[in-house]
């Protein structure tokens, strides 16, 4: 997949993909419909953002994305995107009247041949652009464009990035993963943390959380991808998302500890699937329940991924 992070400069080979368009938060399966629906007109494109739009105009509500850019491309990339323009939302975008954003974007940046948007799309200043006006403007400039129409479940829910993060924070990551059509996943580096884990026998290895919307707190059955250096592959492991309640006051992360592991993974970035819900944090009466709490977290979770 070849990745432009701008509109301007875009070699002429990359010019006239069929593009999917939005935000893109989760790659779930409404978003999927978008990009389904664009593959067919097309060399198959996505136009994305980053920051997301919401994280520019409001940079201090709390964290909400369920994905970064990276794991966010990683999936783009499994669902067999060839071109990625992954566009810089700043005050420039922010500002652009709807019919600049078509000419100077679209048509004279990026020479799409077609469009594919969500039906509540909108775009440009003040979102004054919608679905009907970029079809105005796509019959001028001569590229096609198509609305998916919103996917529901079959409870009759529809299927959006806000009903997937309710699940996550109430513990629910499978029901999360229906409506996604994959794993939640929680993607980045392994950082250096206390070491807490190697010694009480569980190393873990860490990873930041820092502006995703947080799932509901506690210990998690996790299927693990290693992405990079020499031991990359999938593992099996157990994590706990949370703030550690034994050692104190701490901001929350992501400590993985992968069953069956031996070896050094500081650096390297990780991929990891919240696939049930365990239990909360808990702080136990002293560190021998603690370990034994964790030899019980490690057994139920190799039970649940040996099913999965």
């Amino acid at each position: 997949m070849q990745t432009f992070t701008h509109w301007q400069g875009v070699p002429v080979a990359a010019r006239g993909a069929s593009v999917a368009m939005g935000n893109f938060d989760g790659v779930h399966l409404g978003h999927r419909r978008v990009i389904d629906t664009a593959r067919a007109q097309g060399p198959l494109g996505v136009v994305t953002f980053e920051p997301h739009p919401r994280a520019f105009f409001a940079p201090d509500a709390p964290a909400f994305r369920l994905m970064n850019a990276e794991a966010r491309g990683h999936r783009f990339e499994k669902l067999g995107v060839e071109r990625l323009f992954e566009l810089p939302f700043d005050a420039e975008l922010a500002a652009m009247e709807p019919e600049t954003f078509v000419r100077a974007v679209l048509v004279e940046g990026l020479g799409v041949s077609h469009v594919t948007v969500g039906a509540d799309f909108r775009f440009g200043k003040g979102r004054a652009g919608t679905v009907t006006l970029l079809q105005a403007l796509g019959a001028r400039h001569g590229f096609g464009v198509s609305v998916a129409e919103l996917l529901e479940t079959e409870g009759g829910v529809e299927v959006s990035s806000t009903a997937i993060r309710t699940a996550l924070a109430e513990g629910r990551p499978r029901d999360a993963a229906a409506m996604l059509g994959h794993w939640h996943r929680i993607e980045g580096a392994v950082r250096h943390g206390d070491k807490r884990g190697r010694d009480l026998g569980f190393p873990t290895a860490n990873m930041g959380v820092e502006g995703l919307h947080l799932p509901r707190l506690g210990v998690y059955a996790v299927l693990v991808d290693i992405l990079t250096g020499p031991q990359a592959g999938p593992r099996w492991g157990a994590a706990s998302l949370g703030v550690r309640p034994m050692f104190g006051e701490n901001a929350p992360n992501l400590e993985v500890h992968l069953l069956d592991f031996e070896g050094d993974l500081y650096g390297q970035h990780l991929s990891v699937a919240l696939v049930d819900y365990l239990r909360p944090e808990m702080k136990f009466d002293g560190l021998d329940a603690l370990v034994a709490q964790m030899g019980a977290d490690c057994a139920r979770a190799r039970a649940i991924l040996a099913d999965v």
